[in-house]
Formats: structure tokens, sequence, C-alpha cells
């Protein structure tokens, strides 16, 4: 078995199509279907079901992906490490991310990391909270920012503290008040952030042990702050997420000052490649200001 037909097993799940494979290895489908086919015999049975809609793994192909990611990991440690003895810094990092980071964080981050370390590739891949936590445990991404919570399966950085805000409309009755506490909420329609996993808001409200009116579930926070602008009901975002909103929506705070800690996540810091300390260390020194 070689390196190279894991780096296509791999390639494939990622992208879900043979065809979309070939084209990010800048290979021929065909030299893809090989490898596979190869694979397969190899291992003595199928590890992708192909079908009109794609391919997906096997329950065999699931088993051994893990494995196949974790050698090619460390393969890329390894010549990370190689590069560095050489005095040359080369490598990828592939970092899971939600919404508010990359939009607020990474265009700052990524822009100043190029310029310092432009052989150390990025692959970005977002999703929300449960997304990450599920591509870490899988071995598809090497770090990745969440919402820390009182325990995790991950060892993890803490970043920053982001606060949490009610957002009501402007002509709410309540938006001229400096701040409210969580029992008021109750009393009011509320649109549920479904961002996936054991978010910040799903949290608060264990720690309440409260039951609020819920009218909406939604998932983006575009639709959640639209829908709040039209009076459809009152919501809690993060006010990372609302740098940009302030004037088309009333932001109090809560008693107490809830805040949610973003911070990375990874299986282990000290086996991490010097490509990813390297993001680690520019992530910190770009947030530094911020603190």
């Amino acid at each position: 078995m070689s390196l190279v037909k894991y780096e296509i097993l791999n390639a494939v799940v990622e992208y879900g199509s043979l065809t979309k494979a070939a084209e990010a290895l800048n290979i021929t489908q065909s030299a893809v279907s090989h490898a596979i086919a190869s694979l397969e015999n190899e291992c003595g049975f199928s590890l992708l079901n192909r079908g009109r809609s794609g391919v997906r793994l096997t329950a065999e192909g699931e088993r051994i992906l893990g494995y196949t990611r974790e050698i090619l990991r460390w393969t890329e440690l390894m010549n990370q490490e190689i590069s560095l003895i050489r005095g040359a810094e080369i490598g990828t990092v592939r970092i899971g991310t939600f919404a508010s980071v990359s939009t607020q964080w990474l265009p700052g981050i990524l822009k100043q990391f190029r310029l310092r370390h432009p052989g150390i590739e990025i692959k970005l891949w977002e999703g929300d909270y449960a997304e990450i936590e599920g591509w870490l445990a899988g071995g598809a991404i090497d770090l990745g920012f969440l919402s820390l919570g009182d325990s995790s399966p991950f060892e993890t950085i803490p970043l920053q503290k982001d606060r949490m805000m009610c957002i009501l409309s402007l002509e709410h009755p309540l938006a001229s008040e400096r701040s409210l506490s969580f029992d008021v909420l109750l009393e009011q329609p509320f649109i549920l952030p479904k961002w996936g996993g054991d978010n910040e808001i799903e949290r608060l409200i264990r720690q309440y042990a409260a039951k609020l009116n819920v009218v909406y579930e939604v998932a983006e926070d575009q639709a959640i702050m639209a829908m709040v602008r039209n009076g459809l009901g009152i919501s809690l975002l993060p006010e990372m997420v609302l740098q940009h909103h302030t004037n088309e929506l009333a932001l109090v705070p809560l008693n107490g000052d809830p805040y949610r800690t973003i911070g990375i996540a990874c299986p282990s810091l000290t086996n991490l490649s010097p490509a990813s300390r390297r993001f680690i260390e520019a992530v910190r020194e770009w947030l530094t200001p911020s603190f």
C-alpha cells in the first residue's frame, strides 16, 4: 500500500466525487479509479459505494479511513520537521472554522500569516460546532475553532471571550433598556439559534433551567437578525456576530454578562505539526491587541 493511494482515498471522501478529487489532485479520473480499485484489492473489500449522487464510504471504508488519515498526518508532520531542520518552512494546516470567525478573524490572520509563512498552505473547512468536532475526531482537520464548553474531548487553547447579547427590533418596548434579566426573555417570542452541537445558547438555557417561548429555530445568523428586525421575536447572539449591525438592531446585554469562550481545539497539543504551531502563534499575535 502506498501513501499516494491513501491521499487519493482521502480526497475522494473529502470531495464526495471521483471527478472532483481528480481535479483537486490534478490527475485523471481513470487514475483515481485505478488507485481506489487497487487499494480495495489490497484490502480485500470495497471501500466506497458508488451512486448517482456521488460516492460514500462503506462501513469497512469508514474503519480504514481513520488509519489512512493518521498515517498521512504523521507523514506530513515528519516532512515539516525535515523542512525545519533544513531551514525551510513548508506544510499544510487544515482548519475547521465557523461563520463569525471566518468573517471577523480569518481574513486578517491569513493575510498576515501568508506574508510570514508563504510555504505553508492553509485549507479551511467551514461548518457548525458539531461538524467541526466531527472533523477533529475523524482526523479530517488539524485544528478547529470552537466555542469552548466546560468539558471537551480535545485539548484546547482559549483565545477570547465573546459577550452574549439580547437582540431586539429598534421598535421593541425593551429596546432602550440598559440590561435585561434572563427571566424577561421567557415572556417574549424567541428565535432560537440552531448551530449544531452543544452551543452556548443551549448551555445558557440549561444554566437557568428555562423554558423559552421558541417561535422559530434558525441556523443562519443573518436570517435570525432579519427576523428580529421585522419584529418576529427576540434572540441571543454573540457580540462578535453583531459588529456591523448596531444601527439596525437594539443590542442589550444580559445581567451577569454571560459569554462564550472562543478557542482552538485539537486532538493533541503535544503532537502538533510545526506548521500548526506557527498558525496558532499567528492567531494569538493577531488577537493580542483585542485583549
